[in-house]
């Protein structure tokens, strides 16, 4: 795929996507695939350099939303469909979720969830531990009340769907500024009309905002409240495995939020940091190791000693309701964003890049995005709850 080596920027586009990222290349794949011309794609790094740069993202349509369950199991339809459309190996590993539960009250929860997710045509099922077990060896089934399971989740990797997405909307024309960083943007009355960035003005008819846990600064610049807040997330390797690992589901300890799955030659953990501060930080530090390692040793006692050989941090773009915000802009009419999907946007990205679509073109989307409105924090609508938040 041609990045820009370009000096400068297009002194116009009709539409100037902010973050090149899954969501970003996703929405400029969609809108070009649709017929849409003269996008322009803002990135101040490299492609998939923020959060979308992480080594494996999981892939599931198990949540407690219905809104989060619909985007969730229409995308992992287009993850399987991707060596088609829009045409790349993303090393999708289709190993199924398994949430451990540990209390009669998480089972009911996750009991009720199952129902609503089987409704909207998600093959998910409740299980018993020693069904756990036998689908994922490593774990314990002591404290082990039952566990949730959904076989058509998996996991793939964010770096290889944003560049399949990258190459094919480059092929049909859209322009990708790397290296470029977004400096203002200019409004007059309810429309931006300009884009500023530090190779150059873009004068625009629409912007459409992707950039992660760095949206909340672009949204001040167009004077557009976007709460997003940057919180990093730390995942480590062990070193390879011999006898290699069985090939496991996606598993996460609920409570603690601890997870680990297969990776290359070894396994993955990760662990959500409770006291971890916002910040844009994403020095990788090892000290956190301790957090899963104590979990594991009750949970999954074999991983408690594994060796490891590095990790990797990146950021969580959380709202308040650790939900997205999906919409267009009351403020200004041409300012469409997609952003704060507080770790759920990876395995949201496709459906999320065709509800962009169709807000630009303004179509009925494919599911009502309505309730993900960033508005939602002013105007006292109703948050949306979702409890499989890891």
């Amino acid at each position: 795929m041609s990045s820009s080596t370009f000096r400068t920027v297009p002194s116009s586009a009709d539409v100037v996507i902010i973050g090149g990222g899954v969501m970003g290349a996703g929405t400029a794949y969609h809108l070009a695939e649709a017929g849409v011309t003269n996008i322009v794609v803002v990135e101040r790094g490299e492609l998939g350099c923020g959060s979308s740069g992480k080594p494996i993202g999981g892939v599931r349509a198990q949540f407690s939303d219905p809104l989060n369950i619909e985007l969730g199991n229409r995308s992992l339809r287009a993850y399987q469909d991707f060596p088609h459309r829009p045409g790349a190996d993303i090393r999708l590993d289709t190993v199924g979720y398994l949430f451990l539960l540990t209390s009669e009250r998480q089972a009911a929860d996750f009991e009720t969830c199952v129902s609503l997710q089987n409704s909207l045509d998600v093959p998910s099922r409740m299980i018993d531990p020693a069904e756990a077990q036998r689908l994922c060896p490593y774990i314990g089934t002591d404290g082990l009340v039952a566990a949730a399971y959904s076989p058509t989740d998996g996991h793939a990797r964010p770096g290889l769907v944003v560049r399949g997405y990258a190459d094919a909307a480059a092929r049909a024309g859209v322009t990708f500024a790397t290296h470029t960083a977004v400096t203002g943007i200019d409004t007059t009355g309810d429309r931006v009309t300009a884009v500023h960035t530090d190779r150059g003005r873009i004068a625009c008819s629409t912007v459409i905002c992707t950039a992660g846990a760095w949206s909340g600064r672009i949204g001040d610049m167009a004077g557009v409240s976007l709460p997003v807040r940057p919180v990093r997330r730390q995942l480590a390797f062990t070193a390879p495995l011999a006898p290699p690992a069985p090939r496991i589901p996606f598993t996460i300890d609920f409570s603690s939020t601890a997870y680990f799955h297969n990776s290359d030659d070894g396994l993955l953990f990760g662990l959500a940091d409770p006291d971890q501060p916002d910040g844009f930080d994403t020095t990788w530090t090892p000290e956190w190791l301790e957090l899963f390692r104590a979990v594991a040793r009750h949970r999954a006692p074999a991983l408690a000693d594994m060796e490891t050989i590095g990790g990797w941090a990146g950021l969580y773009e959380v709202t308040p309701d650790h939900n997205a915000l999906i919409g267009r802009s009351d403020e200004l009419t041409n300012f469409l964003y997609a952003t704060g999907f507080s770790g759920h946007g990876f395995l949201q990205a496709p459906a999320v890049g065709e509800v962009m679509r169709d807000l630009h073109l303004e179509r009925e989307p494919c599911v009502d995005i309505s309730p993900l409105s960033a508005a939602r924090f002013r105007t006292g609508a109703e948050t949306r709850p979702e409890a499989h938040v890891v």
